[in-house]
């Protein structure tokens, strides 16, 4: 693992490498569009380089590694949720407004949920989210531990809808024989109402339960 600190935390540019011609936010901005474009497997230095009309080693003096490159990406697009709205009186529906921002994100860069669990850490634009987050939670009245779970399930549940709006939709068991389950004979038979609004119905169960 190495030792060096947080690409944030590293100036602009380094010493190793050729003469940058290009910024690091423009580095960034060309492996976001290469990822939204055709996923995460498309971005690569020597990719994002060609993208820019550069040879890869000019990369190397804003960058050490793909690693850091994927950190900048993902803290540049959650930047997207700014301006930050409003707290408003009523904290769940507050609440329910940022994980609706959040699967908007998660909407337009589908390649986010492959890449938050790889990033070394924090960056600032998502520091800023989750502090706007507990902002809109400090009048709820439970400990910090409750507050931080409740947004990292928050989160889990938008990455599950994310996930499943891109799935391939599950089997159908009308083209199957069910004759010797006979649970799901009765739940086919009557199937009930579809029920709207399942994401913000999770939502609101967990944080009932939660807070």
């Amino acid at each position: 693992m190495s030792d060096a600190p947080p690409i944030w935390n590293r100036p602009q540019r380094g010493s190793r490498g050729p003469q940058a011609t290009h910024s690091r936010a423009e580095i960034v901005q060309a492996a976001i569009g290469l990822a939204d474009a055709d996923g995460l497997d498309a971005v690569s230095m020597r990719a994002v380089a060609a993208a820019l009309g550069t040879g890869a080693g000019t990369l190397y003096r804003h960058l050490s590694s793909r690693d850091d490159l994927l950190d900048l990406m993902a803290d540049r697009v959650v930047g997207e949720l700014r301006p930050h709205p409003g707290a408003g009186a009523d904290w769940t529906e507050a609440l329910l407004g940022l994980a609706r921002l959040q699967l908007g994100l998660y909407r337009r860069h589908p390649w986010l949920i492959e890449v938050l669990p790889r990033t070394s850490g924090f960056g600032p634009e998502a520091l800023g989210w989750f502090d706007h987050c507990l902002g809109v939670l400090a009048p709820v009245p439970a400990d910090n531990a409750a507050k931080f779970e409740t947004l990292a399930l928050m989160t889990g549940v938008v990455t599950l809808f994310a996930r499943s709006e891109r799935s391939a939709p599950p089997p159908a068991f009308t083209a199957l024989d069910v004759t010797a389950y006979p649970n799901l004979v009765v739940a086919i038979g009557d199937p009930g109402t579809p029920r709207p609004d399942l994401f913000e119905r999770t939502l609101r169960g967990l944080f009932s339960a939660l807070l």
